[in-house]
């Protein structure tokens, strides 16, 4: 039997096992919904509503719970009272107290990027056999809500990312040794 090693899909390597399989329960629960509401069930209102609630519960969970546990990361949008301006506030944690596990870090992306791409594919399912455009609503409604949330976890990555380099660039070897130059040169 092979052995799991770090970064592996199998979700026993998580290091927040019930946090990863509710996200994945939720995001795939979604998309089954809406998959049978469209092939067996036939009852749009009850589809409609489940999938609905199903998309909902994804977005909280993945954008507060599930992207600060599995990944350091979280985002909101912040509105300025004066002037009605709207804006994206991004938020991770420290790499030198958290350490992210591989395993979350890869379920995450994964299921960060290829769920849009499903939807998509509902999209087009939905448009070449014409069942109509009320179910094509609700996929609408479910990529607003994938897309919403991939987008602003990649900014937020990004944030993290480019804010990660300029506390080591800026708090370490540059910035030390900069001044230990400049002072240097000064006491000669």
């Amino acid at each position: 039997m092979e052995q799991a090693h770090a970064g592996d899909l199998n979700w026993r390597l998580s290091a927040h096992p019930i946090t990863l399989l509710v996200f994945l329960g939720i995001r795939i629960g979604a998309l089954l919904m809406y998959l049978f509401g469209v092939l067996f069930i036939h009852n749009f209102v009850l589809v409609f509503i489940l999938t609905l609630l199903l998309l909902s519960a994804d977005f909280y969970y993945l954008k507060n719970i599930a992207g600060r546990r599995l990944v350091g990361l979280r985002w909101w949008n912040e509105v300025d009272t004066a002037s009605g301006d709207s804006h994206m506030v991004f938020e991770s944690s420290d790499p030198n107290v958290r350490t992210i596990s591989a395993t979350d870090k890869r379920f995450f992306w994964l299921s960060l990027y290829l769920t849009p791409a499903l939807w998509v594919g509902l999209a087009v399912l939905a448009i070449v056999r014409l069942v109509g455009v009320i179910w094509l609503s609700l996929v609408g409604i479910a990529l607003i809500l994938t897309i919403t949330n991939t987008v602003a976890f990649s900014r937020c990555d990004k944030f993290s990312q480019a804010s990660t380099f300029a506390n080591r660039a800026l708090g370490g070897g540059i910035v030390n040794n900069l001044a230990g130059g400049l002072l240097g040169r000064f006491f000669r």
